[in-house]
């Protein structure tokens, strides 16, 4: 989790949450705009294909890592945290035991009422399971009845949270699966880490806990990030957290890349690996840099330290990739990435 601030307070809450633990929520919203943030992409080299995105499939931004993605057979969510709450951080008093809830009418909004043609949703995929990522995924998973594909940890979590087993399959890394019309490939991935090095709510479950109750009863539980291709062969990899394990992304071909915002620095050498290991891919959306505990507007909200932050790490990518475009996103509004 990167951990957003709010522009109108003077505690900064990237910094607050990077003393307490580092977390980190996103949400959804619901009108329009992108903006590049680097220049456009100089022109692909020739160990790439020169073929556009097609317009196969849209992908709407959710706030955080979250994403819903449709194409002409098939809608997928990615950490489709859409639920707001108080954690306490606006007052400076983080709260491990802030309880869970979930917003159904906010899903419905941001998603399509459930029950409508709109709001389908087929399958669901899990990076991890901190509450900014998973909270909303159980309740989503029992009203429109869709798959859900996560670690181990979210398998027993969501079984405690109501969803029927039939409707989990637990992946690890590595597989290649078809859903619908959409190849994705799960990558094994790691998690981004406080100013100290530690692990917000670390910790796996290898069998079915209480129903929890609090964001501290949902672990990270490792994670996952996940890479999808279209029948056009473009790509897209999905990440859910501020850091990767480069060798699980080598040797991979990808178009595009959804890259968290660090809140700290303790990841080494962030973009430099990752453009590396990656070649360079054509184009980066920044995500997980919003703040999550204030309503769903555009443009999405975020303290100074946060676009500096952003600022810094496009710069860095432009330095280090000229040929690669960055790229902020706006809630629901529709990209074209495959």
């Amino acid at each position: 989790m990167t951990t957003p601030t709010s522009p109108t307070r003077g505690l900064s809450r990237r910094a607050l949450m990077t003393s307490a633990g580092t977390a980190a929520l996103g949400v959804l919203g619901g009108v329009a705009g992108t903006r590049a943030l680097a220049a456009d992409a100089a022109p692909a080299s020739e160990t790439r294909p020169a073929a556009a995105p097609s317009g196969f499939a849209s992908f709407s931004w959710l706030g955080t890592s979250g994403w819903k993605i449709r194409t002409p057979a098939t809608t997928v969510l990615l950490d489709p945290y859409v639920t707001r709450f108080d954690t306490g951080l606006a007052a400076g008093r983080f709260a491990a035991t802030a309880r869970l809830r979930v917003d159904a009418a906010a899903l419905d909004r941001a998603l399509g009422r459930a029950g409508s043609a709109d709001g389908v949703v087929d399958s669901i995929l899990v990076t991890h399971t901190h509450w900014d990522h998973f909270a909303d995924v159980p309740h989503l998973a029992r009203t429109r009845g869709a798959m859900v594909f996560t670690t181990l940890t979210g398998y027993h979590l969501a079984l405690a949270m109501g969803v029927p087993q039939g409707q989990l399959a637990v992946v690890r890394g590595g597989e290649e699966m078809r859903l619908g019309d959409l190849v994705v490939r799960v990558v094994p991935s790691l998690h981004s880490r406080t100013a100290t090095g530690a692990l917000l709510f670390p910790g796996v479950r290898t069998q079915r806990p209480a129903r929890p109750r609090t964001i501290a009863d949902l672990p990270e539980g490792d994670t996952l990030s996940y890479l999808l291709r279209s029948p056009q062969g473009r790509s897209v990899l999905l990440l859910g957290g501020s850091d990767y394990d480069d060798q699980a992304l080598r040797g991979l071909r990808v178009d595009t890349v959804a890259l968290p915002v660090p809140s700290t620095d303790v990841t080494a050498g962030y973009a430099e690996r990752l453009l590396t290991v990656l070649d360079q891919p054509e184009q980066i959306v920044l995500v997980h840099w919003d703040d999550f505990e204030t309503p769903l507007a555009n443009p999405p909200r975020t303290s100074d330290a946060t676009r500096t932050r952003m600022r810094d790490l496009t710069e860095q990518i432009r330095r280090l990739s000229p040929r690669t475009r960055v790229v902020e996103p706006e809630y629901g509004t529709p990209l074209d990435l495959l």
